[in-house]
């Protein structure tokens, strides 16, 4: 039996009382001028990329990031998906929240997901990314991946407050991508590691210069943060002379605007030398 028919040829839907727009979507967004993309992801099985693989098995872990941020410019992510919680959630992690991680009009479900955002030992929220399913099912069983581009999971991260991202977090060695590395790859602009940037130094013994007993700065990849600053102090100090030291240089270099945006975080290492 052939459908009914209006006027202008459009095919009525029996039981809907009246025609579609043939202009128009179930959505009522016009079809005009969309364009269906293909999904370059349509046979990933959530394998662990090969790129991926080589960037993560660097020993070195300053040079680990290093590798894993030059991965993230061309390579895949997983994101996860999971059902909304209540906030409160316990173990660490913010409550779930509709979030965009496309950024693309004509995508398709995953333009709006309930994305889950974790805390950082800071106490900042940090996007989870996974460079495999088997990651994400580590963190999180019940979370559906959805692999996105890393500069697009980088875009997401930096619309978040703290502008920070997480890559398996449950792994052996998790990667956190400071907010200066997001930035420049949701950007797609350079990124200078702090540790190598030839300026820093002078610019934080500028800022320390008169500082009681600092006898030198040295800048190596942090543990706790980006950027481990070295400060070489003159032995002689008590214990709480030396801590009202670190709380002296500590608000100093925070007072340093330059310094903000070109370190993530910093984590001060004070040595005494004998003289």
């Amino acid at each position: 039996m052939t459908s009914p028919r209006s006027d202008d040829g459009t095919e009525i839907v029996p039981g809907s009382g009246r025609a579609p727009s043939p202009r128009a979507d179930s959505a009522g967004q016009a079809w005009a001028g969309r364009m269906l993309k293909p999904n370059p992801f349509a046979g990933d099985d959530g394998s662990l990329l090969p790129s991926m693989a080589t960037a993560l098995a660097t020993a070195d872990p300053g040079e680990r990031l290093v590798a894993v941020v030059q991965e993230l410019r061309t390579g895949r992510v997983l994101v996860p998906v999971v059902a909304h919680s209540h906030p409160g959630t316990d173990g660490g992690e913010v409550a779930a929240h509709e979030k965009q991680i496309s950024g693309d009009a004509q995508a398709d479900a995953t333009s709006s997901a309930a994305s889950a955002l974790l805390r950082t030992e800071d106490g900042r929220a940090a996007l989870p990314v996974f460079s495999s399913y088997d990651q994400l099912r580590a963190w999180r069983a019940d979370a559906r991946p959805v692999p996105v581009e890393g500069q697009r999971a980088a875009m997401s991260a930096a619309a978040e407050e703290d502008q920070l991202m997480v890559l398996d977090p449950a792994g052996e060695a998790p990667v956190l991508v400071g907010r200066v590395a997001v930035g420049a790859l949701a950007t797609d602009s350079d990124w200078t590691p702090p540790w190598v940037d030839q300026d820093l130094p002078v610019l934080i013994t500028r800022s320390l210069r008169g500082a009681k007993h600092l006898i030198g700065v040295a800048l190596e990849p942090g543990r706790k943060a980006e950027l481990k600053v070295v400060l070489a102090v003159r032995a002689g100090f008590d214990r709480q002379g030396l801590e009202e030291e670190l709380a002296r240089v500590s608000t100093r270099l925070g007072e340093i605007e330059e310094l903000r945006t070109r370190v993530d975080s910093i984590e001060l290492f004070p040595t005494l030398v004998a003289e």
